[in-house]
């Protein structure tokens, strides 16, 4: 029976069950066997990470090719404003080829959980949120785009993937979905593309 796990990934933890150093990985957190991220999310980011035991959902979470949107928040140094949102909207310039949201929008700060350690914070600089909406999911990317039009990302939360979210999970909480629950979201998450 195919199984997905919706995980809220803590701060400087990193999406794998295996680490050859001494950081903290997915089996301080979800005992569940046989089972394997579809996608990434960094060491220093949090949020929404999904994991699979099913090869073809986890192609069509994390490939590319099914423009699956993923949604964040993004905390960031300097004052986000409509203009910095166009920009990425527009596309902005990164090494390793354009990098593109699909939305973008200032926001007041989400209702989350506090993180340890907290952000830096600069008594002189002030800091704003926006939500950020992508279809692709290269290393780093919503990093390099915010510093690439002058916001560098001081905390990033994966809010969504598709029409999954994390509902009332808090940090290193998971829930398990099987058969009939899967079929449901599959649909949610992309209707043109059958499982």
């Amino acid at each position: 029976m195919v199984k997905l796990v919706v995980f809220n990934k803590p701060y400087r933890v990193l999406s794998q069950f295996t680490d050859s150093g001494e950081r903290m990985t997915l089996k301080e957190y979800i005992s569940t066997g046989g089972i394997y991220p579809a996608g990434r999310l960094d060491y220093d980011s949090e949020g929404l990470l999904l994991l699979t035991d099913s090869g073809k959902l986890q192609s069509l979470i994390s490939h590319p090719k099914y423009k699956l949107s993923k949604t964040y928040w993004v905390q960031v140094e300097g004052t986000a404003q409509e203009t910095h949102c166009r920009q990425l909207c527009a596309g902005v310039q990164l090494k390793d080829g354009m990098g593109k949201a699909v939305s973008c929008r200032p926001i007041n700060p989400p209702p989350i959980w506090s993180r340890t350690p907290p952000i830096r914070i600069r008594k002189t600089v002030p800091d704003t949120w926006i939500e950020l909406e992508l279809q692709e999911g290269r290393n780093r990317q919503v990093r390099r785009m915010t510093a690439a039009v002058g916001l560098p990302t001081l905390r990033l939360i994966r809010a969504r993937i598709g029409n999954l979210d994390l509902q009332q999970l808090q940090p290193g909480e998971h829930r398990t979905h099987t058969a009939q629950s899967i079929e449901a979201m599959l649909n949610k998450l992309s209707p043109a593309k059958k499982y």
